[in-house]
């Protein structure tokens, strides 16, 4: 049976087919219309759709009355109660005002009390059945009780926690200690949302569309993946429809994927496919997707303090940190030359890293603009940034002065210690070399001889005696004319420039001066110390 969900979008209506044993993911932000769109796809299908609710209670109550199978199913699929329920004709009526209390997009969903009961009520019945046929000298094979299905699930999932189930009661331990045991009450957060959807998916009825919304509230991540392949593989019979704003788990499944970026109260949706072949991961592509900024590839790896300064300097952008500058370069061509991906565009941001002026002219015609600096970091050894840092610390006139001399003063003299020199002009030269054979193209060498004449040749002009003079006399001006700027460009070594910056600027270690630095420049807390690294960053457009 396959599951035809016709979606209203801004553009026409979207049919997506679900068959059963697969699953479809929608991943959007907050305020782009998921549990709406849950709620429009549980209303499509009426009975044969089963929803779970982002907006739920997770109190497990094992002493919760047991009553009938039928009861506990009808209470968790319409949400009557002996005390309250309405009856009438039409049973729609009945789960909206009943079991959604008449709103189903805002409603807290409260039914773990029907799920233990239908769970009991299942296993009383089945063992009664089991126990009849065993007293008839019927020898066939015993189905599980979905308890026992759960059980076995939640081990595979949760070795060191053990479930203690009863005929009337909900017991955990610890794996190996079964003589100390609590109360499944006393289970944590993630143990009870674990519990609760294996329960929901192991209840729902034959061949139906289970619909979770926010699967993740409440597990650890890397427990995400393992737990939707258990319920997935427990219930073959079913279609699932998932809503997410985690990534990494949209990513992890099997699935066909959409991104949500907008809602209209008509209700309309703004939905895009996923594409497979984008030359992105699906994890970026469905984030690139679902920004409604242009997108900024930097480089550099998930630094607090990167993305800190990227951020506060860049707040109408979705900075995106990709590695190498090699990295940035396919990000942004990539992007760029996928139209179909996205309405939105990108630019990117480079270390300074050696480029030199064609190197430079070349990656701004690409859209990606090169720091004033070697890396990152060294913007906060900048002289007009240390002086809104040390200014922001209380220094003023001439203890002010002092302050930014002896940092200078300390960061020249490291330098110019155990001929650091000779190891920067090395180390930029083999970067250069590096830039240099990486960009050679031999494909028009059809023989050996060929291939040899045309790298011989080709390599020929890359003259390091010549990179290392030019990057040498540019070091020695710098050092000889304490001109911190010129000097930052080509040194790299952040620890301990930062070390540095956290002595004199704060007197403080290295770990409380970054975090010092991470916080002020997300808050915004001291304006003008943002305010002197924009200044100082390069300026970009959304080509």
């Amino acid at each position: 049976m396959a599951f035809e969900i016709l979606i209203p979008t801004f553009s026409g209506e979207k049919q997506i087919n679900v068959e059963q044993g697969s699953s479809v993911v929608f991943v959007g932000a907050n305020g782009t219309g998921k549990t709406r769109l849950a709620t429009h796809i549980e209303n499509l299908f009426n009975f044969n759709a089963h929803r779970i609710s982002a907006h739920r209670a997770q109190l497990l109550n094992p002493s919760v009355a047991k009553i009938s199978e039928e009861k506990a199913l009808l209470g968790l699929r319409i949400g009557y109660n002996e005390s309250t329920r309405h009856y009438t004709s039409d049973k729609s009526s009945d789960r909206r005002s009943n079991r959604w209390q008449g709103s189903g997009a805002t409603a807290l969903l409260n039914d773990f009390d029907f799920l233990i009961q239908a769970l009991f009520a299942e296993q009383a019945n089945k063992s009664l059945e089991t126990h009849k046929k065993v007293r008839s000298g019927d020898s066939s094979s015993v189905e599980p009780t979905q308890f026992e299905c759960l059980l076995e699930i939640w081990e595979r999932l949760l070795p060191h926690r053990n479930l203690h189930i009863s005929g009337d009661n909900i017991l955990v331990s610890v794996s190996g200690e079964e003589e100390y045991v609590y109360s499944g009450a006393g289970m944590s957060d993630g143990e009870r949302a674990i519990f609760y959807m294996i329960g929901q998916a192991l209840v729902a009825e034959d061949s139906s569309l289970i619909i979770f919304d926010e699967p993740e509230l409440h597990i650890h991540r890397s427990m995400m993946a393992k737990l939707w392949d258990e319920i997935e593989a427990v219930r073959p019979d079913c279609a699932f429809v998932l809503i997410t704003h985690d990534l990494d788990f949209a990513a992890s499944r099997v699935a066909q994927k959409y991104v949500v970026r907008d809602y209209k109260p008509t209700p309309a949706w703004n939905i895009e496919e996923v594409p497979q072949d984008s030359g992105f991961d699906e994890e970026l592509v469905t984030l690139i997707l679902g920004s409604r900024k242009p997108i900024l590839f930097v480089e550099g790896a998930e630094s607090s303090l990167d993305k800190a300064i990227y951020r506060c300097c860049f707040p109408e952008w979705t900075v995106i940190p990709k590695g190498s500058c090699k990295d940035v370069i396919h990000s942004v061509r990539t992007m760029r030359h996928n139209k179909g991906l996205t309405r939105i565009t990108c630019s990117g941001i480079v270390d300074a890293d050696d480029n030199n002026e064609e190197d430079i002219e070349y990656l701004s015609n690409l859209g990606i603009a090169t720091l004033p600096v070697s890396e990152i970091e060294n913007i906060i050894l900048l002289p007009e940034v240390s002086r809104a840092i040390a200014e922001n610390e209380g220094y003023k006139n001439e203890d002010l002065e002092i302050c930014l001399k002896n940092l200078s003063d300390d960061i020249f003299r490291t330098i110019e210690a155990d001929k650091k020199i000779d190891k920067i002009i090395v180390d930029h030269c083999r970067r250069r070399i590096d830039q240099f054979l990486k960009k050679i193209d031999l494909k028009e060498s059809i023989t050996v001889d060929s291939l040899f004449e045309d790298y011989t040749r080709i390599t020929s002009s890359l003259n390091i005696n010549e990179i290392a003079q030019s990057v040498t006399d540019n070091l020695h001006s710098a050092v000889d004319n304490r001109d911190l700027s010129k000097f930052l460009i080509h040194y790299r070594n952040k620890k301990e420039l930062m070390n540095l910056a956290a002595q004199h600027l704060r007197k403080c270690k290295l770990d409380h001066f970054e975090s010092w630095l991470v916080r002020i420049l997300m808050n915004n807390q001291f304006p003008e110390i943002t305010k002197a690294i924009r200044k100082n960053m390069p300026n970009i457009t959304a080509m």
